[in-house]
């Protein structure tokens, strides 16, 4: 693949910009600082996290459409999905805003973006599932770097704290992505080994199926547990610290 084709946009590095100043000043929220939730340090873990998830948003769908790429879908190039531009993923509000308001308000890190891949250019449909897996895959892969960065780093709380909740997050898209409910990852995965009928039942419930699972996790306190519970399984299973990540999403949502 001509490396020509793969140009990160003035888009990306300006969000990458922001998450590094957010980084910045969440470094000067030290132990004492972490109870009074001083402005400077919020704002900081506030813009880390937003940053750094939007970058995570745009990583894990230019994952999709590396993959398809390399598997035969040349037109994810023509679409500027290998561009590293968010726009190119998102609708404005459905796919950016919307996700983004309830990362804040909620802390569940809905998918966000969309890559529209030409399934009939694909080589197999073992290359189907892998493009779809490779979303998922970049969230558990940012999860583990960002984990890895806070135990091998030392850093101050604030710094630690909101990149442990970044991970979580991290984590946690990973867990709900991979789930085999239509319009997620993991179905989309399983879909090319599905039969004729099953895959047309999915293709019906993949504009609503998400919202249902939304609605579970927040309605049914049992499925909102059992999410969480898997999340920090996996979570602690990479080397996550669940109460650096707490701190995280304290100093996150300053409003509460």
């Amino acid at each position: 693949m001509p490396r020509s084709l793969v140009r990160p946009s003035l888009l990306f590095y300006a969000i990458l910009a922001v998450t590094v100043l957010g980084g910045v000043l969440a470094a000067t929220v030290g132990l004492r600082e972490v109870l009074d939730r001083t402005v400077l340090g919020s704002a900081g873990v506030f813009l880390l996290v937003i940053g750094g998830w939007a970058l995570s948003l745009t990583l894990h769908e230019f994952g999709h459409a590396i993959v398809a790429y390399r598997g035969g879908d040349h037109e994810v190039a023509a679409k500027g999905y290998l561009a590293l531009d968010i726009r190119r993923y998102t609708d404005p509000v459905l796919s950016l805003v919307l996700p983004l308001i309830i990362l804040a308000i909620g802390g569940i890190p809905l998918p966000g973006g969309a890559v529209w891949i030409n399934q009939w250019a694909l080589r197999s449909r073992a290359v189907s599932s892998r493009v779809s897996l490779a979303g998922p895959l970049t969230n558990l892969a940012l999860g583990i770097v960002l984990t890895l960065t806070v135990i091998s780093v030392e850093m101050p709380v604030g710094l630690l704290a909101g990149l442990s909740y970044l991970a979580s997050l991290q984590i946690l898209a990973f867990v709900i992505n991979i789930l085999p409910v239509p319009g997620l990852d993991g179905y989309g995965a399983l879909e090319p080994y599905l039969p004729p009928r099953a895959r047309e039942f999915g293709h019906q419930a993949r504009p609503w199926a998400p919202l249902v699972l939304l609605a579970l996790i927040l309605a049914v306190p049992t499925a909102g547990q059992a999410l969480w519970g898997l999340s920090d399984l996996v979570f602690g299973a990479v080397g996550g610290d669940p109460n650096a990540a707490g701190i995280g999403q304290y100093l996150f949502m300053f409003w509460r």
